[in-house]
């Protein structure tokens, strides 16, 4: 039977996880997110999936050849998960394995016709960092770092669209203490407006994945490159590892953390999957 651990119960699921398995699973695990993990046993789980708070994807951790939990994860989904993901308006998701063996358990319990798509991750070092590529912003844009002043809207300055950042923010977080407590984050704004975002959206250990969104009618400005930079400086200068995670088919996002000196350490597939 597959049921929910109590987030106090997730550290038993750390054994499940693998070197070079994704940083939402070793996040979820350690309770830094909004996430929920769900299991073959509650007392001694061998295999389960993670439902990011996000509400990015599920994650599968564990044994991918259990055949009793295997069995029932096409029925619990289209049941169980199925009815909470249709309240939050979705009507499929991403089913991604926390290593490569999952990929052929997805495919036999979702369907071997599942469209796959590629992810590239990408992590920088100190001395891979190219801040010569560094782009200047255009007059009226201003890099600004967010601090609980401006969460808060006890500043001096007032920003109109203060609303976009909360819901970015509280998309990966469970509150804005957290997310200051662990988190790094920079934003651009124009007019006081804040225009692009990037901020820590996972955090494992001392890795963190940057998420990243311009608005709009401001793109094509370079302003998620000038605030990847702010974020990756403040990172370097403070021994956090900054997480770049992208599909492969974004050309745009591939170059600008390739220009900024990321490395490519790792690849892995995850699965469009529609609900019955």
């Amino acid at each position: 039977m597959i049921s929910e651990l109590e987030q106090s119960e997730f550290y038993k699921c750390k054994v499940l996880l693998v070197h070079g398995g994704r940083l939402e699973s070793k996040a979820a695990i350690e309770g830094m997110h909004s996430d929920r993990i769900f299991v073959d046993d509650l007392l001694s789980p061998t295999s389960g999936f993670i439902w990011l708070g996000s509400n990015n994807g599920f994650i599968f951790i564990g044994n991918e050849e259990n055949v009793g939990f295997n069995s029932q994860l096409s029925h619990h989904f289209n049941t169980v998960i199925k009815s909470d993901a249709n309240k939050m308006g979705l009507t499929g998701f991403e089913a991604i394995g926390d290593h490569p063996k999952w990929n052929k358990t997805i495919k036999n319990v979702f369907g071997e016709k599942l469209k796959g798509y590629n992810q590239r991750v990408y992590e920088i070092q100190k001395d891979h960092y190219i801040q010569k590529n560094e782009p200047l912003l255009k007059q009226g844009y201003e890099t600004v770092k967010i601090t609980k002043s401006i969460l808060e809207n006890n500043g001096y300055i007032t920003y109109q669209n203060l609303g976009f950042l909360h819901t970015k923010l509280l998309q990966f977080w469970p509150s804005f203490e957290r997310f200051l407590l662990h988190g790094v984050g920079y934003m651009v704004v124009y007019e006081n407006e804040i225009v692009s975002v990037c901020f820590s959206g996972v955090v494992a250990g001392n890795v963190h994945g940057i998420d990243i969104e311009t608005l709009p009618h401001h793109q094509g400005k370079k302003l998620a490159q000038k605030g990847a930079h702010a974020f990756v400086q403040d990172c370097l200068e403070n021994h956090i590892i900054p997480y770049w995670d992208c599909m492969e088919i974004n050309e745009p996002s591939v170059s600008v953390a390739e220009k900024m000196g990321f490395q490519n350490m790792l690849n892995y597939m995850w699965y469009s999957v529609p609900f019955e």
